[in-house]
């Protein structure tokens, strides 16, 4: 099966006079399962549906996304794998210099806010084709959010793009709802019953009990209203029990958030990933060595999809819910075969998980029927007693994908939970993890050591790590290996002051740890500790945080964690005097940094 076109003469060849769909995309074209471009294309194409794609197009020139004309029935438009602004700026504001999801990692080749520019460059010239917006960017940005790179409140990217719908979370379901709608003669304003979209509109009396929130005005006036809001958002985030959203803007503007889709089932899952992907990138980037991205993720296997954990800086919650959905061991398997016969392939599978990796089923036999609990976390501050606990079936998977043909080593390297981990009374997935699964080192993500801060994060308390840590070691004793945890550790998230940054250096240096990488908390469009940053507010309780929102301030706890950095040494010791920890600036072993 070949590429999708990129040109009008590729889709000539075809022997076809116009697409039925325009897919305009801020990332370069690789048709691979880990690129939203290809699945959605693909799907479509499946569907019947004729598309076409135009990659990076030159968002200054109008007749870049005229590439195929008119599309009969719109134009698809995503930001790329990535928030476009996230992939252009460190969280100091600073620009990359590299983006790799792009030929050759050449930075520049997108806008910033790609969604909001796309839209508005194909209504310079296509005034009334339907556009609607997908990925996580257009996602996150669904109703009124708080936009970090501006420090303040930005509206729907509906009306700043021109956009017409929103096709939010993984938008497999939806998208083809829209396309079988628009196939069907419906104006693309009367596409307002779709599960998983947002929509604009100037009334609301077709709305079936809907969860009214403040109205844009009162948001940007007042930072309480946008922590309410956002709590009656994180409340109607699951299929079964979310209500519709309701959100007004100036001049009789409305903004209608649909409850999302329901989760794919196991065979609709398994069809994603069975279409007829190439599992590269588009002949035309070989000259500039491609696209990095694809190197990642080339022999990774996805296997599930959802996120129970829900911690509060992780947008998985907004965007793919709460509920695990599982591939089979068939549909797995039989991609890890194909993938053993590339000819690049060197036996080793580098990751087999998602969003966390030994998640495969639903947290309980409830959510499959009523969904996940709209006030109540399945593993914090406390697991639930309903929790279902259980590794059989991601062991089972890994014990057969080693045991393929031409398979050397499978690696598990997109996170574990490893508070879910010890819950599992069988030990024999810590054990088979450590055996064959991890490459001298594992990488985990305690986040701190502060119970404050992690409460917070909605991790878990430090002793839970400790005790895994622990296991962990006793393990690789059992087995003669000499392997280590490397914890992600994040400096300046919500919650945490200066005292608790000084307790996360003391557990470095206990540790013996030298983290060479520390990563400041980045506030992104929708995430709890997003709207904590903003507002000083937990939006689920309403209740204050302390939030270090100086750049200074920030500087100082990362440089806490990295203190046997020589250029951190001066603000090591302001630090430690803010915190009143002189007694950590001396010669005794204890001690972080000497005095001046």
């Amino acid at each position: 099966m070949a590429f999708l076109p990129t040109t009008a003469d590729e889709m000539r060849a075809r022997g076809w006079d116009a697409v039925d769909f325009a897919y305009v995309c801020g990332d370069a074209y690789v048709d691979h399962p880990s690129f939203g471009h290809a699945v959605i294309t693909r799907l479509l194409e499946a569907k019947g549906y004729r598309v076409g794609i135009i990659a990076q197009p030159d968002w200054r020139n109008p007749e870049s996304v005229a590439v195929f004309g008119e599309p009969r029935l719109g134009f698809l438009v995503s930001s790329g794998n990535m928030d476009s602004m996230v992939n252009h700026f460190t969280v100091a504001k600073k620009r990359r210099r590299t983006d790799a999801y792009s030929p050759g990692g050449k930075m520049g080749l997108r806008p910033d806010r790609a969604c909001a520019v796309y839209g508005n460059l194909i209504r310079r010239t296509f005034k009334r084709t339907p556009i609607v917006l997908g990925g996580i960017e257009a996602s996150l940005r669904r109703l009124a959010h708080y936009d970090y790179w501006s420090d303040q409140i930005k509206r729907s990217v509906l009306l700043d793009s021109g956009a017409d719908i929103v096709s939010y979370g993984m938008g497999e379901k939806s998208i083809v709802a829209i396309a079988d709608s628009l196939a069907a003669g419906l104006d693309v304003s009367d596409v307002t019953f779709v599960p998983g979209t947002a929509y604009r509109t100037r009334s609301i009396d077709h709305v079936y009990e809907p969860v009214i929130l403040p109205e844009f005005e009162a948001l940007q006036a007042d930072k309480l209203e946008f922590a309410r809001s956002f709590g009656l958002q994180y409340r109607n985030l699951d299929p079964f029990s979310a209500h519709p959203l309701v959100e007004e803007y100036p001049h009789g503007v409305y903004v209608v958030q649909n409850p999302p889709s329901e989760p794919l089932t196991t065979e609709e899952f398994d069809a994603v990933y069975a279409l007829p992907y190439e599992r590269a990138w588009h002949p035309s980037y070989d000259a500039a060595g491609g696209v990095p991205a694809l190197a990642e993720v080339k022999f990774s296997l996805v296997s599930n999809r959802g996120c129970l954990g829900d911690c509060s800086f992780c947008a998985l919650n907004f965007h793919q819910g709460r509920i695990i959905q599982a591939r089979s061991h068939e549909s797995i398997l039989e991609e890890a075969r194909a993938m053993t016969e590339a000819p690049d392939f060197k036996g080793y599978i580098h990751d087999v998980g998602g969003p966390t990796a030994n998640f495969r089923i639903p947290a309980c036999e409830k959510q499959l029927t009523h969904g996940a609990c709209p006030n109540k976390r399945c593993l914090s501050p406390k697991p639930c007693r309903q929790l279902r606990v259980t590794h059989e079936d991601y062991l089972g998977l890994l014990r057969e994908l080693r045991a393929l043909p031409k398979v050397k080593k499978v690696f598990v390297r997109s996170g574990i939970r490893f508070d879910y981990a010890l819950l599992d009374k069988d030990r024999s997935f810590i054990r088979e993890l450590v055996e064959h699964h991890v490459s001298g080192q594992l990488r985990v993500a305690p986040e701190h050591v502060s119970d404050a801060v992690l409460g917070v994060m909605g991790k878990p308390g430090r002793a839970v790590y400790d005790e895994f840590v622990r296991e962990f070691e006793r393990i690789n004793r059992e087995l003669g290996k000499e392997q280590y945890l490397v914890p992600y550790l994040m400096s300046s998230h919500p919650g945490s002051t200066l005292k608790e940054a000084v307790e996360l250096a003391e557990y470095c240096r206990d540790l013996g740890f030298n983290p060479e990488q520390v990563q400041d908390f980045y506030p992104t469009p929708s995430t709890i500790s997003t709207c904590m940053y903003y507002t000083g507010v937990d939006p689920r309780t309403m209740e204050s945080v302390y939030v270090a929102k100086n750049p200074h301030e920030k500087a100082l706890q990362r440089a806490l964690i990295q203190y046997r950095n020589p250029k951190n040494r001066d603000l090591v010791r302001e630090a430690l005097r803010r915190a009143g920890r002189t007694d950590l600036i001396g010669y005794d072993k204890r001690c972080l940094v000497r005095p001046r």
